[in-house]
């Protein structure tokens, strides 16, 4: 199991807007370079995206809510 942390401070969204579905649901597969989340910060929005190839297993951190620097945003199984 990988654990996506978050990088910088800021606010993490789960979708790309508040009408749109989140990026990934439990049981998605995974591909290197996907889009998993965004976070905010200071008005701009960092995609964060997969390094591992794999299966999404869920959000750790909630929608919408604040994050620091090493917080668990969501984790991937990686495919063998």
């Amino acid at each position: 199991m990988t654990q996506i942390e978050a990088a910088l401070p800021g606010l993490v969204f789960h979708r790309p807007s508040p009408e749109a579905e989140p990026f990934k649901a439990p049981g998605d597969a995974v591909a290197v370079g996907d889009t998993l989340a965004l976070v905010e910060v200071m008005k701009s929005f960092i995609p964060i995206e997969a390094e591992v190839a794999g299966t999404f297993k869920g959000y750790a951190a909630p929608d919408g809510e604040s994050i620091e620097p090493g917080d668990v945003l969501c984790e991937i199984e990686v495919s063998e």
